[in-house]
């Protein structure tokens, strides 16, 4: 089950596609989605979890929460509509480009994906890119 939760007025557009596109990523990753959240919410909100839970007091665009194994995907992933809309502005990107990138950030780590060493984070943004495209064609 995969669901998305709102802390603000931001609103994930076509979530019915997301939602395919998270559960075929994780076929091809031979994994499974048993239970997935997706919160949606601002600075503040990731800031509070960051600090409390993860020793960090700096702003993110994504948090993301680990309750299950690399096969079967249980977690949560936290997401700052304003760290996104930023990165967007700062990439030149879509806003929702940019939030499908973190969901895909955040299911990554769920499926056993580092990004601490730079051969790690080239691994993440690889994965990230090959599945952003399956996802727009």
């Amino acid at each position: 089950m995969i669901d998305f939760d709102y802390q603000n007025n931001f609103r994930i557009k076509q979530t019915k596609k997301i939602k395919i596109w998270l559960i075929e990523i994780c076929k091809k990753e031979k994994a499974k989605i048993e239970g997935l959240s997706i919160v949606i919410g601002d600075d503040s909100f990731l800031l509070e979890f960051n600090k409390k839970y993860l020793n960090h007091d700096t702003l993110t665009d994504v948090i993301t929460f680990d309750y299950g194994d690399k096969k079967n995907i249980k977690g949560d992933i936290l997401i700052s509509i304003e760290r996104i809309k930023e990165n967007a502005k700062k990439y030149d990107q879509l806003i929702s480009n940019e939030v499908n990138r973190v969901i895909v950030h955040g299911l990554l780590h769920l499926l056993g994906y580092k990004d601490k060493t730079k051969t790690e984070k080239i691994i993440i943004r690889n994965k990230e890119n090959y599945y952003l495209d399956k996802l727009n064609n």
